[in-house]
C-alpha cells in the first residue's frame, strides 16, 4: 500500500483529532463525513486520497488515456446513510469547485437533504481542508449550520492533513461506489453519471452504520500507533 509521508506534526495532529472526536462526537451522533471525487470515463481512479482493495492482482498493466472525460462528486456519510451525490457541473460540462460553487452546494443541496433526516439535535459535519472547503463564506456557512460542531481546518475539531485513512469517503465511499459504477461499463459521462446516482441510492443505512463505527475503531487505532499510520486494523462486516 501507498501512503503519503506523515512528519512528527502529522502525528500529533493526527492524534489530537482522533482523542477529540472520541471525547466529544457521541457515538450516536449523526456525524456527516464528507468529500468530493473524480470518476473518469475511462475508468480509473485517482487512488492517493482512497485505500481500494479488489480480487484481482493490482500489478496488472491496465493502459489508460491520459486524460478521460470525468464528473466531480460529492457526498457524505453517516450512521443514517449516504447523502448525495452531487455534482460539480455547468451546463453538463465538469467545473472546477470553487468557494462560491461550494456553498451553493451547501445552501441549495445539502441543508435541504439534511432536513430529511429525522436526528436534528446531534448534528456534526466533517470537511478536509480544501481552498473551497475553507473560504470565509464556506466557513460561515457551515459554523450557522452546524454550530459548535464543524470538524474541519479553522473548525470546532481541527481536521489533520493527509488523513485519509480516518475519513468514511475516503477508506471506505470511493473504492467501494468506484468498484460498484464501473461494472456497468459506461461510454459516456451521462451513462457514468446514471449509475453513480443509482449506486449511492442502493447503500443502506445498516451498510454507513457499521462503516461509522469502523471510523471509531480507526480512531482508536490512531491514538495507539501515536498518530502513525494505521495498521492491523479489524473491522465489522
Amino acid at each position: 500500500m501507498v501512503a503519503q509521508e506523515l512528519s512528527v506534526t502529522d502525528w500529533k495532529t493526527r492524534r489530537t483529532l482522533s482523542e477529540d472526536m472520541l471525547q466529544h462526537v457521541p457515538p450516536k451522533a449523526a456525524s456527516w463525513c464528507s468529500d468530493k471525487a473524480h470518476f473518469h470515463l475511462s475508468g480509473t481512479a485517482k487512488k492517493q486520497n482512497f485505500r481500494y482493495w479488489a480480487e484481482n492482482d493490482p500489478c496488472d498493466l491496465h493502459q489508460r488515456p491520459l486524460h478521460s472525460p470525468r464528473v466531480t462528486v460529492w457526498c457524505a456519510v453517516s450512521r443514517l446513510g449516504v447523502v448525495g451525490p452531487y455534482i460539480f457541473e455547468e451546463g453538463g460540462e465538469t467545473v472546477t469547485v470553487t468557494s462560491n460553487q461550494y456553498c451553493e452546494m451547501l445552501e441549495n443541496f445539502l441543508r435541504p437533504r439534511l432536513e430529511e433526516f429525522d436526528d436534528s439535535e446531534d448534528v456534526w459535519f466533517q470537511q478536509d481542508g480544501g481552498t473551497a472547503h475553507t473560504a470565509r463564506r464556506s466557513l460561515g456557512i457551515l459554523r450557522e449550520m452546524f454550530p459548535i460542531r464543524l470538524i474541519s481546518l479553522r473548525g470546532d475539531i481541527g481536521w489533520p492533513v493527509r488523513s485519509p485513512d480516518l475519513t468514511p469517503c475516503d477508506f471506505f465511499l470511493w473504492g467501494y461506489l468506484k468498484a460498484e459504477v464501473y461494472k456497468h461499463r459506461p461510454q459516456t459521462l451521462k451513462a457514468l453519471k446514471d449509475p453513480i446516482r443509482e449506486e449511492v441510492a442502493a447503500i443502506p443505512p445498516e451498510m454507513t452504520n457499521i462503516v461509522m463505527e469502523n471510523c471509531r475503531e480507526r480512531l482508536r487505532q490512531c491514538i495507539a500507533n501515536n498518530g502513525r499510520h494505521l495498521s492491523d486494523v479489524n473491522f465489522k462486516t
